[in-house]
């Protein structure tokens, strides 16, 4: 069992109070027990604190008078939470080793320390890193590479020459290489464009449960070192996703658009086909984004949410601009006619 110094220690934080102070987890301010680490992120919760029973609390140095309890001190108090989480892990232990009813490709390449969960599926010419976790239900397509330390959860599908680099998490049910939507119209119908790219994930970069991850239609669809998809996320053919960018759940992008390093975007957002955003720019919850955003910044689109009532209202008058604005253009030409003949005339 960790102790308060073992985490003061592990995270590079002064303590405060007794060290060996032996913490089963960590936990909210309102419901942590009194075996439990708990934090505090802004000023405004400190008043919360007085009533918790933890064991201890991350938070601010400034804000150590406010607690008489034991602590912890830290410039980011979140930050430290994250890693504080890290110390607590209790996900499964992977077992080391080819399960029975997997069936893995005589050509297939595997490094060491590997592990493939049962029902798992890898092709031919498909290369496993050091240490990597395939887990049961798993479909590696051929020729598909997965870098040391990933770790794909249950039912994930890889296509074909797909490549995920190191240290990365792929949630259950994520697939990865479809074809997505590549059609071009005839007066026989859709003739499918085949989907000759492929999909190529950097180092780091962690995507949810459930995404679909286009392959590029003739360049590779790619995602930068870093990045995070949330649960849902659709990424259309041949998008690129810049370094340590970020989506929330059920956000889509459309083909080909390519998005700058450092931003991130609230859920269900929608981002159109063949744009360009640039870095460091943020987007509130069901933003609709139509065209290129050239500079860093916080957008936002459509109203926040009202009583019926008012918004029926203004969704008449939304209806009305079009009219005010044709009305308005001809007020200003009959008031700019009047002041021109006002001026002749004196």
């Amino acid at each position: 069992m960790l102790t308060l110094g073992d985490i003061a220690k592990r995270l590079n934080l002064e303590l405060i109070g007794e060290p060996d102070i032996e913490l089963e987890g960590i936990a909210p301010l309102a419901t942590a027990r009194s075996t439990e680490l708990s934090f505090v992120v802004k000023k405004v919760h400190l008043s919360e604190a007085k009533a918790t029973q933890a064991a201890a609390l991350i938070l601010r140095p400034e804000w150590a008078e406010s607690w008489s309890g034991p602590a912890l001190l830290s410039d980011d108090p979140y930050l430290s939470f994250a890693q504080a989480t890290q110390l607590f892990d209790n996900r499964p232990v992977a077992c080391i080793g080819i399960h029975e009813s997997a069936v893995v490709h005589e050509t297939a390449v595997l490094g060491s320390g590997v592990s493939i969960g049962a029902n798992a599926v890898l092709e031919a010419g498909v290369v496993i890193g050091d240490g990597a976790i395939i887990g049961a239900g798993v479909y590696v397509g051929h020729h598909a590479k997965v870098g040391s330390y990933t770790r794909l959860y249950p039912n994930t599908v890889l296509y074909h020459q797909v490549v995920i680099g190191e240290h990365c998490i792929v949630h259950s049910n994520a697939t990865i290489g479809a074809d997505g939507f590549g059609f071009a119209p005839s007066g026989d119908g859709w003739i499918k464009i085949l989907q000759l790219g492929g999909v190529r994930i950097g180092d780091r970069v962690e995507i949810g449960a459930g995404c679909t991850i286009d392959r590029g239609a003739l360049e590779d669809t790619v995602i930068e070192d870093n990045a995070i998809l949330d649960n849902q996320v659709h990424l259309a053919h041949n998008v690129r996703v810049g370094q340590r960018t970020a989506f929330a759940a059920c956000s889509g992008v459309g083909g080909s658009t390519v998005i700058g390093e450092d931003c991130t975007f609230a859920g269900m957002v929608g981002i159109s086909d063949h744009i360009t955003i640039a870095d460091n720019v943020h987007v509130n919850g069901q933003g609709r984004v139509s065209k290129s955003l050239e500079e860093p910044g916080l957008y936002a689109s459509g109203t926040p949410i009202q009583p019926y009532k008012d918004w029926s209202k203004n969704a008449v008058r939304f209806e009305q601009l079009a009219t005010l604005a044709r009305r308005l253009t001809a007020l200003e030409k009959q008031l700019s006619g009047i002041t021109q003949s006002e001026e002749k005339g004196t």
